[in-house]
């Protein structure tokens, strides 16, 4: 080329005659956000779907005849914002295959952002050493996310805040505190008669915020954990003798921990117990031991679908968290605060 040769732009029309995009379309693209889900609790997600207004996406998922899990996204996803709503619950590994897996086919079938929604966040209990030659599983998992192609993460009340150090991409944390404080005010209890007990110091933050949205008293259960999931009580520091009692935790196992610790407060004079907690895994003969205790109301929400017998459960109530989650992915594909929900 010449020095004279004439190497000018063409004009915004001749450009769309040419077939190039305009100015305003390369550098303002808009995202269209798709939802889909996994296995593990697919009411969850279309609760969700249903508060957002929008359709689950298409997607397969099965098994290979040697039970390797075999996914497909059966829709177009190019360029697209997406959130994969998959609690790692039920068979655990399974839940957190099939979460791996389809974060993988959405990245290569060019996925523009890809949203993990993990309601309840599975192998979360090791997240630390307690002693030596233990992994850190709740590391391994959050790598394992990142490392599948997750862009970023919404999940709730992790059993551990720190978890979400784990992860090098944005993690929100919600919390089902606000849900369930409203409950609980729907009752009209007594101020004065009030009292959140945490089950043990790791649960203090948790119940600590609870005890601020109904404006009661606190109360901590003091234990000692001679192996996993038994426990000796030692003592409860705080009044509450004659007072209506709300045990709130972020999990619900094999259910001895929570009945050791309301049987506790009935020993030290409490006229009422009600307990709380997000992520009702109810392990063993959970729903058994919790509908035989002095127990008078059990609040969970829906980050984990329950079983039959935990269905017929006269004491149990749950509460939905889908339009938490929907409001949550709705401000984050527009760039608004989540914490404002929480305020």
């Amino acid at each position: 080329m010449s020095e004279t040769d004439d190497i000018s732009m063409p004009s915004l029309a001749e450009s769309q005659n040419m077939g190039f995009m305009p100015l305003d379309s390369v550098f303002q693209p808009t995202h269209q956000v798709k939802l889909f889900r996994g296995s593990s609790n697919p009411e969850l997600a279309q609760a969700v779907a249903n508060y957002l207004k929008i359709p689950l996406g298409k997607a397969m998922v099965t098994t290979f005849a040697n039970n390797e899990i075999r996914e497909k996204i059966e829709e177009n996803v190019r360029g697209a914002r997406v959130f994969v709503i998959q609690p790692t619950c039920g068979r655990v590994n399974d839940s957190l295959m099939e979460l791996l897996i389809m974060i993988d086919a959405l990245k290569r079938a060019s996925a523009h952002q890809i949203c993990a929604v993990i309601p309840y966040y599975g192998y979360a209990k090791q997240e630390k050493k307690t002693s030596g030659r233990e992994p850190i599983t709740a590391k391994l998992v959050a790598n394992l996310i990142t490392t599948a192609g997750a862009n970023r993460i919404i999940t709730c009340d992790l059993h551990a805040a720190a978890i979400q150090g784990f992860f090098d991409i944005p993690v929100d944390n919600l919390s089902a505190m606000p849900i369930i404080a409203e409950h609980y005010l729907n009752k009209h209890i007594p101020r004065e008669e009030l009292v959140v007990v945490s089950p043990d110091a790791g649960g203090v933050a948790r119940a600590t915020n609870l005890a601020e949205r109904l404006h009661s008293k606190f109360a901590i259960i003091f234990k000692r954990r001679p192996e996993p999931d038994k426990l000796d009580i030692i003592d409860v520091v705080g009044d509450i003798k004659g007072k209506t009692c709300i045990v709130v935790d972020d999990m619900i196992s094999t259910g001895g921990t929570l009945v050791k610790g309301i049987e506790t407060l009935v020993k030290h004079g409490a006229k009422r117990v009600y307990a709380a907690a997000t992520h009702a895994i109810f392990a063993g003969n959970a729903v058994e031991i919790l509908e035989n205790s002095p127990l008078e109301e059990l609040i969970v929400t829906d980050t984990i679908p329950l079983s039959e017998a935990a269905r017929k459960m006269t004491k149990l109530k749950v509460l939905s968290l889908a339009p938490l989650l929907g409001e949550t992915i709705r401000r984050t594909h527009f760039n608004l605060s989540v914490s404002e929900l929480f305020t």
